[in-house]
């Protein structure tokens, strides 16, 4: 069936160049905003920026890049087709077929009936709608999902591979994809995507027409007597082709696109412009501290070309009607002005530059060996947490720097790293990469407010400066140095005799100090990659990767804290990814781990398992992260097994992806599982937003879901929708610490809100 395809669109072709001359001009430009560029018949590159009133002719192609825009007009009929961001097409005009050749992006058809002597169709990889007369959007990703919505008349969709067939009314829309499905759905308004307006243009560029029918040159003074404009376009085509072969345009072309192939083979989804402006009002409950308090949110977005701005102003109130203020004490702490602002972004992340600042969410680099599905807002709203991130492409060169949390640098360091990635052409896309990877300080994640040096997560009393513990929870500090003995708590297990004469009285350990504590952990990678296969249906890519983390020992004076110095090393070879049809990913790696290294280090739940607590014999034991993971192994552990994951994107109604990984020694087996689900509710009543998911990593068996242990994390988003633009949404997510008595406590963070979206 590929070869039918391929095969059909090979003849279409030919038939186009042989039915039709060269330098006939089917179309002209009304309008061009941005990096809009062309490549004429003939010609290897998008090379030629395209200008208002440009000639069009037949097999000439069209690439309209981010945030930019196009729209032409037909000759003879006046058919419009408007271009929106990230397109790429061609025209193929023959003696009674009219083709656009639509490789991936958005158009936008307003197609004549009257005055029209050619059948009009739209082909696409997998499909082909003809069309009589009408209006409507064809909208191809780069995940290869296409979509064609009919505002006005009816048009047909044939699926190539599968052979069917659907009618496409006004009000319908219809889904198509490389598998063979062809589905016909209602659309909704916001299916159609936003239509600029062009009349002023349209008229100024008609009238341009209307003046070259009516003086139309004979032959013979074609050649001395062309429309300015058009004079205009092939001259300047003319000079590009001159200038071809200088540096700087062919560095420009080649960069453009090489990056352009790395992204098709990466498969990266360009997103939808946003909204100028957007304002989320939100009004429910969220749980902070243990401690459930209503709350009032606004929650304002603001776009202005390339920067975003969004900012999270929030109120809670508990059930005497108290405000809680503490978060609005700007006075004495200015730092707070961070919490309010949820991001603040510049571009896209394949823009020349790009950054963002607040909150960071799925950051990955590389193949994932080091820093894999990284976010700092894993305990938001409880813990705020502000960072950085930016990028840079230039050419086959880019880059990525990112900080996790500016409030972490004044407690001794913050997670941060650097990747730097280089392919070396589009004709040999063999790509290189190195990622550094560090957490200056574990324990800078723990907060203290009162700065007592006990961090809040095991301070009882985590707003005075002088108490701390409540060993049996009576709200009474138990003895303290500088307490008066009055206050001392002489009877923890309330049985009405005194602790010092009975010894059956379990109280709980002495929360951790900070005081002299710290522990580091950097990581360092290499990675390989080559794309062996890359077509619209399928593609194989094949990589290696090497890791390295290291965990500098440490003893402080008062030895509370001791950590052993570890390192190790891991590498993936062979590793490969794998994308069909655009619809389901498939990842597998063969590892080899040599002593303390733990793959995926730095994942989505390492915030919550960076730093953790247990109690042995009524003391309060901690550790980071590698410590918890090697307690009971030696540091020497190799191991090997295979790591694979799979994710499913079908018809972008449902997502889905999960991985396994199980790690094998001669006297150890470390297992992960992590899974994930979410649901596109556009055409879902009521059902504003579903998602869920599930981690478990570096266990004994992350499937044993009664008996969960410090590493899992789960949580779920749903949201009902009460009337447009209202929809009330349940926010929960589940992790687990030691309560302080050795028994693993469930700590539950769960948001009910109203949102209002106008």
């Amino acid at each position: 069936m590929k070869s039918l395809i391929t095969t059909s669109k090979v003849l279409l072709i030919m038939l186009t160049i042989f039915s039709s001359a060269k330098g006939n001009v089917i179309a002209r430009i009304v309008k061009s905003e941005g990096d809009v560029f062309m490549k004429r018949l003939g010609m290897s590159t998008y090379s030629e920026k395209v200008k208002t009133g440009a000639a069009i002719t037949n097999g000439d192609a069209i690439k309209v890049g981010a945030e930019s825009f196009a729209a032409i007009i037909y000759i003879d009929d006046r058919s419009v087709i408007k271009i929106k961001e990230n397109s790429k097409f061609s025209f193929m005009d023959s003696k009674n077929t009219r083709t656009v050749d639509l490789v991936h992006g958005t158009l936008l058809n307003n197609i004549k009936s009257e005055g029209r002597k050619k059948a009009f169709r739209i082909q696409t990889p997998v499909s082909v709608a003809s069309i009589k007369g009408t209006e409507f959007a064809a909208i191809v990703s780069q995940k290869g999902l296409e979509e064609f919505v009919c505002k006005e008349g009816n048009f047909e969709v044939l699926n190539m591979v599968s052979g069917q067939t659907v009618s496409v009314s006004a009000g319908q829309k219809a889904f198509s994809n490389a598998t063979g499905d062809l589905v016909q759905a209602i659309a909704s308004p916001k299916d159609y995507p936003t239509d600029p307006e062009i009349e002023n243009e349209l008229d100024d560029i008609e009238n341009l027409i209307n003046n070259e029918e009516i003086n139309e040159p004979s032959e013979k003074q074609k050649t001395n007597n062309t429309p300015k404009l058009e004079q205009k376009s092939e001259d300047n085509s003319v000079e590009i082709e001159k200038n071809e072969q200088e540096p700087k345009q062919g560095l420009e072309s080649e960069a453009e696109e090489s990056l352009e192939t790395k992204k098709s083979i990466e498969q990266i989804k360009p997103e939808p412009p946003p909204k100028p402006f957007s304002m989320g009002l939100g009004i429910g409950s969220a749980t902070i501290d243990g401690i459930l308090y209503n709350q009032i949110a606004l929650r304002p977005e603001v776009y202005i070309k390339k920067v975003g701005i969004g900012l999270d102003l929030v109120l809670y109130v508990d059930n005497e009607g108290n405000i809680k203020t503490e978060q609005w004490d700007i006075d004495n702490d200015p730092g707070l002005l961070l919490d309010k602002i949820l991001y603040i972004k510049y571009g896209r992340e394949n823009d020349l530059l790009w950054a963002k600042y607040g909150s960071l969410e799925s950051i990955t680099f590389g193949y994932g060996g080091l820093l894999n599905n990284y976010s700092n807002m894993l305990e938001f709203p409880t813990v705020r947490k502000v960072g950085f991130i930016t990028g840079i492409n230039v050419g086959p060169v880019s880059s990525q720097f990112f900080l996790a949390n500016f409030k972490d640098l004044s407690r001794g360091g913050t997670i941060s790293g650097i990747r730097l990635d280089y392919t070396i052409s589009e004709n040999f896309p063999l790509s290189f990469g190195i990622n550094y990877i560090v957490d200056g300080n574990m324990f800078s994640g723990l907060k203290d407010r009162d700065e007592d040096s006990f961090p809040d997560v095991f301070d009882d009393f985590p707003d005075s400066t002088n108490m701390w513990n409540d060993s049996d929870g009576d709200g009474i500090p138990d003895p303290h140095f500088s307490l008066d003995s009055s206050r001392w708590d002489i009877d923890a297990d309330g049985d009405n005799v005194v602790d010092y004469l009975q010894n059956s009285v379990t109280l709980k350990a002495t929360p951790f100090s900070l005081k002299n504590n710290s522990a580091s952990t950097s990581g360092l990678s290499f990675d390989i990659g080559y794309p062996i296969f890359n077509s619209k249906a399928f593609n194989l890519k094949l990589y290696t990767e090497y890791n390295r983390l290291n965990y500098p020992g440490v003893i402080n004076d008062d030895s509370t804290f001791i950590r052993t110095q570890r390192s190790g090393s891991g590498i993936t070879i062979p590793g490969i990814r794998s994308l069909i049809f655009g619809v389901l990913n498939i990842s597998l790696e063969y590892r080899i781990i040599n002593g303390s290294y733990i793959p995926q280090f730095f994942d989505q739940a390492y915030d919550l398992n960076r730093v953790i607590s247990s109690t042995v014999d009524g003391q309060t034991i901690i550790q980071t992260k590698d410590m918890a993971v090697f307690e009971n192994y030696n540091d020497d552990l190799n191991s090997s097994g295979l790591y694979g994951s799979a994710g499913l994107d079908l018809l972008n109604l449902i997502t889905f992806s999960a991985s396994y990984s199980n790690m094998k020694s001669d006297t150890t087996e470390l297992k992960s599982f992590t899974s994930y689900f979410n649901l596109n509710t556009e055409n879902i009543p009521k059902i504003s937003s579903a998602m869920a998911y599930y981690q478990r990593n570096n266990d004994d068996n992350p499937f044993d879901f009664e008996n969960p242990t410090k590493n899992t994390i789960m949580g779920y988003r749903i949201g009902y929708e009460l009337s447009k633009g209202v929809s009330l949404i349940w926010d929960f997510r589940q992790f687990y610490r030691d309560d302080g008595t050795g028994t693993l406590e469930a700590i539950q963070q769960t948001t009910i809100e109203t949102s209002f979206n106008f």
